[in-house]
């Protein structure tokens, strides 16, 4: 499902990002200095992050459902989170919306920047993307974790682990390609006028943090709607189906059952996706803000040169944290004889 739009989407933004300094050289200000070597690892770790989150995704896709009855259950949980997720995202959408408007209206009247109102779309529209992505990989792996554990446990392990490993990735991956992306937008495609001054950081800092916003907003539906959910199939399971009915409670034939490991998906995964973009991309967001504010108190204002490494340190440590990353999750197995005791401890 996802082969051809993730390759053209990485191939896409891989082109992107070669041609960026090229581009932006000839048309950039004569005022603005160049970023830091340090400051384009963060596109690069993108990618990287992109590109093996969808490698992790065909390994875990590769192995097999298992039984048709493991299959057919793994099918009701997938039909009733993508039902419940759609169902919520045309609700936060609408939500959107009408905040996109007050942000424009606001802009409009000069109460914020105009550049305000679409960086808090993609806040929010990458913060639902991931938690999709993370819910997709996750819905399609806990049958097969099963089946492969009935061979081995460090078989199971490595479905499981590689299908967390989906969520995590995109989340880095697409956090960094959003913020990477923006910047490179607001630092050379703007004239000096737009930001009130020569150095335009302070306030490309400031107009960055609202990705935060969009995020949060999208991580608040997710998670608070996504617990309700789960808590009230748990709730019906317990009471209707083994009380009344007198059907074990994670007996398939309960219907709440399905509803609850629904719930599980979307709050626990959906909602921990965007939960996680939110936070991740606002504490690299944050501590470039810092940056920013420090030098400009010590240094003064104008020292563009030295902020642009206070704002390059975030993005770079980030950057290096994908690459070991991705190796320490290479290096997770267990042995063949290994127990769960051995997995726990």
């Amino acid at each position: 499902m996802f082969k051809r739009p993730i390759r053209t989407l990485l191939a896409t933004i891989a082109l992107l990002l070669l041609a960026a300094p090229a581009v932006l050289a000839q048309g950039a200000d004569a005022a603005r200095l160049p970023l830091p070597l340090a400051w384009w690892l963060a596109p690069i770790g993108s990618i990287i992050a992109l590109a093996w989150a969808y490698t992790f995704y065909r390994s875990v896709m590769m192995v097999e459902e298992g039984t048709p009855l493991m299959a057919e259950i793994a099918q009701h949980v997938r039909d009733g989170a993508m039902a419940y997720l759609k169902r919520q995202y045309r609700v936060v959408a609408i939500i959107f919306a009408v905040l996109f408007v007050i942000f424009l209206v606001m802009s409009f009247f000069d109460l914020q920047n105009k550049v305000v109102p679409f960086a808090f779309l993609t806040g929010g529209f990458f913060s639902g993307l991931c938690g999709f992505f993370g819910m997709k990989t996750a819905t399609n792996a806990s049958a097969r974790t099963t089946n492969a554990a009935r061979q081995s446990l460090n078989a199971g392990l490595q479905v499981a682990f590689r299908a967390g490993a989906v969520m995590g990735l995109v989340v880095v991956g697409f956090a960094l390609l959003d913020i990477s992306v923006w910047f490179l937008a607001l630092y050379y495609l703007f004239p000096p006028d737009f930001f009130g001054g020569a150095n335009p950081l302070p306030q490309i800092t400031v107009i960055m943090l609202s990705f935060g916003m969009g995020a949060s907003t999208q991580a608040l539906f997710a998670r608070v709607g996504g617990g309700i959910y789960t808590k009230a199939a748990d709730v019906g399971a317990d009471l209707v189906g083994k009380v009344e009915a007198g059907i074990p409670e994670d007996d398939p034939r309960n219907p709440a059952t399905i509803a609850d490991n629904v719930g599980d998906n979307v709050g626990d995964v959906a909602g921990m996706g965007a939960d996680l973009y939110e936070s991740y991309a606002g504490s690299i967001l944050a501590t470039s803000a810092l940056g920013v504010a420090a030098v400009a108190q010590q240094f003064g204002r104008d020292e563009v040169a030295i902020q642009l490494r206070y704002i390059s340190a975030p993005l770079a440590l980030a950057a290096i944290g994908v690459i070991l990353s991705i190796v320490g999750i290479y290096l997770v197995r267990a042995k063949e004889d290994a127990t769960m005791k051995d997995l726990m401890g």
